[in-house]
């Protein structure tokens, strides 16, 4: 096992740079998701780190060696894509070995490592089996099992659970998360979806436009976004934003913020730092999750567009006066209707204040 170091990793296609200076630590034994929507560069960055992309600049380093410049088969990683990539001619113990034949393995050693991997992977029942005669979550596990056999020093994931139906995503992402447990060997994994990043990750990376946004625990993130995005990125459904103006201030990490068009007014939000100064036009982050059934707290007024009964929940969606959109959890949604007005209350301890260059306040 080993970390891994990105030190002002860049990558460019010509005159585009699509990564734009990428600094990570990865602690040996680190759990860390690269999170971002397509086209962020999260996909690129996994392959420079395998080997399968060069890199334009800057040092990528694997348990304490550099290897920026080695092929990929030398730099002791094992990836997992998003296809499985079975040969379907072999067995499942064929296609797990065949790394390990092709490097020259001994047959006996070739067969223990593979009975091992089958073992941690629940895999044992179906060794002779051919791909076909799989579902699509055992060839999946497959494709993890060859790469476990080569016991490299990190595990690259590239979206391995995205041509998977959704019962299949949730039985394979505890598969992965208990993998990890058994293991303890540091593993990178990509995805766009913020679901498995938040229950996968030891610490979540999120990227935009090929440059870090934030880096951290995944409670870390979702209870302290940095900025609209990241506040906007984590958590499902996303976070509401609604333009808003500090009437004044209420202490010295905290304001009084007003939105006409939504009819709120004098509620009172904390700030990071230094309050901003009465006047100033701000976004107000609210979670769907984050507003209340009772009339205590500070409410927005809207118009219900669309109800989402779930069940256990509901999802009220609204429209406001000035044209925003706003989305509210609810597990008391009873007597509420479509094209009915309606005041929705929310905890505004718990809501955000950002500044329009994007930053949260």
């Amino acid at each position: 096992m080993a970390g891994l170091a990105l030190d002002a990793v860049k990558k460019r296609f010509g005159a585009t740079e699509i990564i734009t200076g990428v600094d990570l630590q990865v602690a040996d034994g680190e759990f860390v998701v690269f999170v971002g929507p397509s086209g962020c560069g999260k996909s690129t960055l996994l392959r420079m780190i395998a080997g399968l992309e060069t890199t334009s600049e800057g040092r990528i380093v694997i348990g304490g060696r550099d290897v920026t410049d080695e092929d990929p088969a030398r730099r002791g990683i094992a990836m997992v894509f998003q296809t499985y990539a079975l040969y379907p001619h072999m067995t499942v113990a064929a296609n797990m070995g065949f790394p390990l034949e092709m490097a020259g393995h001994p047959k006996a050693e070739i067969a223990a490592k593979v009975a091992d991997a089958a073992r941690i992977l629940h895999l044992e029942p179906y060794l002779k089996r051919k791909p076909r005669e799989l579902s699509g979550g055992q060839r999946q596990r497959v494709a993890i099992g060859r790469a476990i056999v080569r016991k490299p020093e990190v595990f690259l994931f590239d979206e391995p659970l995205s041509n998977l139906d959704a019962e299949l995503r949730v039985q394979m992402r505890i598969e992965i998360a208990r993998l990890h447990q058994e293991l303890k060997s540091t593993m990178i994994y990509v995805t766009h979806d913020q679901v498995e990043a938040m229950t996968l990750a030891s610490r979540i990376v999120v990227l935009r436009a090929g440059r870090i946004e934030q880096v951290g625990a995944p409670l870390e993130l979702y209870e302290n976004p940095d900025n609209v995005f990241v506040g906007g990125f984590i958590g499902s459904p996303r976070m509401n934003f609604v333009p808003a103006m500090v009437a004044g201030r209420a202490g010295d990490k905290a304001v009084t913020v007003e939105a006409a068009e939504a009819g709120l007014s004098g509620t009172v939000v904390a700030t990071r730092g230094t309050p901003p100064a009465p006047g100033t036009a701000v976004s107000l982050g609210i979670r769907p999750e984050h507003f209340v059934s009772d009339s205590a707290g500070s409410g927005i007024e809207g118009r219900i567009t669309v109800i989402e009964r779930l069940g256990g929940v509901t999802y009220v969606h609204a429209s406001l006066a000035d044209g925003n959109s706003l989305t509210v959890e609810s597990r008391d949604a009873a007597d509420l209707r479509q094209g009915e007005s309606a005041r929705f209350h929310f905890d505004a301890a718990r809501a955000f204040l950002f500044g329009e260059d994007g930053r949260r306040i």
